[in-house]
């Protein structure tokens, strides 16, 4: 395939609800993979007055490359820190009044995604798959479950602020 066909498939594919890479990073994508060899230049093609493009396909290494990315996918179980986590446990003893609102707005953006994760998921959902309609609420299951822990979090707010503000030894500066 040529950059311009590989974007319009892209497009098609919802590249960027699967991948952290956005469809106008797709060149510069293909130039890294080139570099590296996992995809060559196999000819020019020219159509009509229209510039020269270059066409591109898989070599034998980003084959095996694509087959290492898909097993360690399927096998491997990513669950990043939050760094949300380190700040809770490192609070500023002189901002602890401005805790909940901060709480309840983290809480109301992770209920915005949510929405727009199921609301996606319905508006693209006769184009996908089974297999791809089950994974995409993935997606929704993991913020749901971050809400769920956010609305626990604010029941527990009180408790964790007094607690705080309690504390003699403040290693948290």
């Amino acid at each position: 395939m040529y950059g311009h066909q590989l974007r319009l498939l892209a497009e098609k594919e919802h590249v960027q609800i699967w991948t952290d890479i956005s469809v106008g990073a797709l060149y510069g994508a293909m130039k890294r993979l080139a570099a590296v060899h996992l995809i060559d230049e196999v000819r020019t093609e020219r159509e009509g007055s229209y510039p020269e493009r270059q066409v591109y396909a898989i070599t034998d290494a980003g084959r095996s490359s694509l087959a290492t990315l898909r097993l360690s996918g399927l096998s491997e179980t990513v669950m990043k820190p939050d760094p949300f986590d380190l700040a809770m446990t490192r609070l500023d003893r002189t901002k602890l009044d401005d805790l909940p609102a901060t709480i309840e707005t983290r809480l109301a953006t992770l209920r915005r995604q949510l929405a727009e994760s199921i609301e996606r998921t319905q508006t693209i959902k006769q184009y996908l798959t089974p297999v791809e309609l089950f994974v995409m609420g993935h997606q929704a299951n993991r913020i749901g479950a971050e809400v769920s822990w956010h609305e626990q979090l604010l029941s527990e707010l009180s408790a964790i602020i007094a607690d705080e503000s309690a504390r003699k030894d403040h290693h948290h500066d």
